[in-house]
């Protein structure tokens, strides 16, 4: 009996199989994570290209209400009774109208598949602007203004496209009745 009992220890039929599977289930293991790694990776890339996009559609906006001065125009304003209705940002800023509707003045060939949102805000501040090198007492006036221009993805092609915020202050220098320096 013990002899038996030695014979089946030495038979070694099925190990190359165990090895075999063991080896498959390694390479499966592999060939998953990279997978699952190459997927990831295509929706990051994805993402950050729909960013870049919603990104240049609202500088792309910012941009293209900045040549129009009629935008600045005190005419096509509204005034803002309530500080509540403006955006959280801008609640402390000294904001007194709103053009909610401003020309977008686009440049040959340019066009956005979706437009970017654009409000101009106007502010009450005077005074010529810090480090300008200009004297706040010239003949000057100073008009003080808050683009947001709110950019969407323009492709478009993900289930939550991605926004953009650019919000930029521009000031605008007014010749006084009694003439520039």
């Amino acid at each position: 009996m013990t002899i038996k009992a030695n014979f089946s220890l030495k038979d070694q039929s099925g190990a190359a199989l165990v090895i075999a599977l063991i080896i498959m289930i390694v390479l499966t293991v592999v060939a998953l994570a990279s997978s699952f790694t190459s997927i990831f990776e295509m929706k990051l890339s994805g993402n950050k290209r729909g960013m870049t996009d919603a990104f240049y559609t609202a500088d792309g906006g910012v941009q293209a209400v900045l040549p129009d001065i009629v935008n600045f125009n005190d005419s096509s304003y509204t005034l803002i009774a309530d500080s509540g209705s403006l955006p959280q940002e801008l609640r402390n800023e000294s904001i007194n109208s709103v053009n909610y509707d401003p020309t977008l003045s686009l440049a040959a060939g340019v066009s956005f598949t979706v437009q970017p949102n654009v409000d101009i805000y106007h502010t009450t501040m005077t005074g010529a602007p810090r480090n300008s090198g200009s004297s706040a007492t010239g003949n000057y006036e100073y008009s003080y203004f808050i683009i947001n221009s709110n950019g969407r993805d323009q492709i478009d092609s993900s289930l939550i496209p991605s926004n953009c915020l650019v919000r930029e202050k521009v000031v605008r220098l007014l010749p006084t009745s009694q003439g520039g320096n």
